[in-house]
Order: structure tokens, then sequence, then C-alpha cells
């Protein structure tokens, strides 16, 4: 069974104001616009620590285009897994040209990704469609690490614990009391996985 790869809505840059400096100013806007979660994975940044641990990724990067450095529309919220990975990758000398021959780069908010990918009953990103630039972009931002799943995983129980945080205070709703007991060992088990996994990779 597979799943669309976005649960929230696409990010949309609203931003209309002055320019800001230096552009980590606009992090608070870019964590709304981006539904506080990483443009590229879709993981809310909860797991990984909140806002301070995630990133200000530059689409066209500013190492190539310094002149967009402080452009809000040139911004992605971003993890820092993914940041890290993409780094200065550009396939062109053109800020304008994300993708050539088959190479480069979706922005996330001009592009809807549930065209591109999806997830696997695990929870796994893969590529949806035959298209060179999906490939191209799970290969680059290591869209394939297990992390990804576990992270997507942790957050389907805790939206399941969400939903049955009300209906448990009911004295009638047994069947939801027990459902929430295994969704909560669920999310032990899940949140031991995930730290063995990042002991795992020190």
């Amino acid at each position: 069974m597979n799943m669309e790869f976005r649960s929230q809505d696409q990010p949309k840059r609203t931003y209309s104001g002055p320019k800001l400096s230096p552009y980590r100013k606009y992090k608070t806007q870019l964590r709304k616009d981006f539904n506080k979660r990483c443009g590229y994975t879709d993981c809310p940044d909860f797991w990984f620590g909140g806002v301070s641990t995630f990133h200000i990724d530059h689409f066209a990067p500013k190492s190539k285009f310094p002149e967009l450095e402080e452009e809000y529309s040139n911004l992605v919220y971003s993890c820092s897994y993914v940041n890290r990975a993409k780094s200065d990758d550009w396939i062109s000398n053109d800020k304008n040209i994300a993708i050539d021959n088959g190479k480069g780069y979706f922005d996330p908010c001009k592009e809807d990704y549930n065209n591109h990918f999806k997830r696997d009953s695990l929870g796994q990103i893969i590529t949806k469609t035959d298209s060179p630039v999906a490939e191209y972009m799970h290969r680059k931002l290591k869209l394939y690490l297990k992390r990804y799943s576990i992270i997507w995983t942790l957050d389907q129980i805790r939206s399941r614990m969400d939903r049955l945080r009300d209906k448990i205070e009911h004295p009638t709703y047994s069947k939801d009391k027990q459902e929430l007991k295994n969704a909560m060992s669920e999310l032990a088990i899940e949140f031991l996985k995930y730290l063995d996994y990042l002991e795992a990779e020190r």
C-alpha cells in the first residue's frame, strides 16, 4: 500500500514585507509557511528538536548566487540532514534554471511533490514516477534514509494519540482506551528505535 508523500498542504511562501538581513530573521515566517515541516522530506521539525535545529536552505545556493541570499522566494525550511546533503549543488550557472537534462531540484513551493514522491507502507520515501529529476533528488538528498520512515511512523502514531486524547477520558470508551494504550506502546517502541538509529550514526 502506498500513501501520499505530503500529508499537509503544499508549502507556500507568503512573506511580502521588506527584505530582512541576515536571512535567518525569516525563520519564524518560513516555519509557518512550510507548516513546521522540512520542504524536501515533509518531516515535522518537532522530531528533530524543534525550530532551533532546523536550517534555512537556499534553493539556488547562495555560494553561487550571493544576490539571492536574502530573497525570501529562494528560501526553504529544511532539516539539517537534507540541507547538508544538498549543500551548494546546482545543475546550471543560471539561478533560474533548476533542472537540466534530467538533473536538478523541484522547488517545494512551486511543484507538488505528491506528483513525484510517495510513501510505502513503512513510510519510506520512494519515487512515484519515472522522472529522472525525482530520482536525482532521491539520491542526492538521501531521501532513502531510514530516519525519514521512522519519523513518519512516529508522526502517524502521535496523530492517532491526538485523535484519541479527548475520547479516552470518557468512561464508556473502553475500546479507545485500549487503542490508546496500543498507540502509546507503539510510540515507545518506535522512539527507542529512533534513539538506537541516532546512536548508531555517531
